[in-house]
């Protein structure tokens, strides 16, 4: 009989915030297997909860995934869990998930704790859509690309990030995308939980008096539409309305359908756009 996998949720800071289910899978399944042992056999004795632990993290995923498989296939129930929050969330957990979809195994996500959520809801920011990027990368030749990306994006950005590198990046990210509004959650749900909302600029010039302490997450607003609109509109400041209008035509749009681009583009009455077009 082939066994299962459970994805099972850890509490970000708190104990209390493990769920009753997550507890129970626990207790049930025959291996856990933990991103740090030594970190979930703290987690595990203060619910008193004996298990065969094995390591698991991200430089082993790979390896360890097919052998994860090979066991629930001998009839094995395997729990993953992470540090913190929600394996497969910038934590280990999704190539193992791949796998057992490809191989048709059977394994359960359950629902938990995870920082992305927390401290969106805290942030006071748009909660209607949100893209979540997990740590930057070190270098910024490598993050440049990522955030050029998302530079003109209106989701709410939120990101992980580490304290030691916690003003560099600040710096990064108001050199990149501006003077944006920030709330940066630290040690969530633990006893230093704390919630500071300001602007990048602020926040750097904070950060520069006081050293940060402990993980946070980064909340950020998104570009708003005014600015949108803006910078869309900019894009034509280099031609007059004739050659615009001109520049759909030759792509192949007839010349009233032009002129609905035109305005549409520059943000003007068609009327206006139309006094234009008689000179072409």
């Amino acid at each position: 009989m082939v066994g299962k996998l459970y994805l099972v949720p850890t509490p970000i800071g708190n104990l209390k915030d493990i769920t009753l289910r997550a507890l129970e899978v626990l207790q049930n399944v025959d291996i856990i297997a933990a991103e740090d042992t030594r970190q979930s056999l703290k987690l595990l004795n203060h619910f008193n909860i004996k298990k065969t632990l094995i390591s698991y993290h991200q430089h082993n995923e790979q390896g360890k995934s097919g052998n994860l498989i090979d066991q629930i296939k001998e009839g094995k129930n395997i729990a993953i869990i992470s540090d913190a929050g929600t394996p497969g969330i910038s934590d280990p957990g999704s190539v193992i998930v791949q796998k057992c979809i490809e191989q048709n195994i059977k394994f359960e996500v359950l629902p938990g704790a995870t920082a992305i959520t927390t401290a969106l809801v805290y942030s006071g920011l748009d909660t209607t859509k949100f893209i979540f990027r997990g740590f930057l990368p070190r270098e910024n030749k490598e993050r440049k690309p990522i955030i050029d990306d998302l530079l003109n994006r209106s989701e709410t950005l939120i990101f992980y990030e580490a304290p030691h590198r916690l003003l560099s990046t600040l710096e990064f990210l108001y050199e990149n995308i501006g003077n944006r509004k920030i709330s940066m959650c630290r040690e969530l749900t633990k006893l230093y939980e704390e919630i500071i909302r300001l602007t990048l600029e602020q926040a750097i010039v904070y950060y520069k008096e006081k050293a940060p302490r402990g993980e946070y997450v980064l909340v950020i607003e998104g570009k708003s539409q005014e600015d949108i609109d803006k910078d869309e509109r900019s894009k034509w400041d280099t031609l007059t309305i004739e050659e615009h209008i001109e520049k759909y035509m030759k792509a192949g749009t007839d010349k009233k359908d032009a002129m609905k681009k035109v305005a549409k583009d520059r943000g003007m009455a068609k009327s206006e756009i139309y006094k234009h077009s008689l000179n072409i």
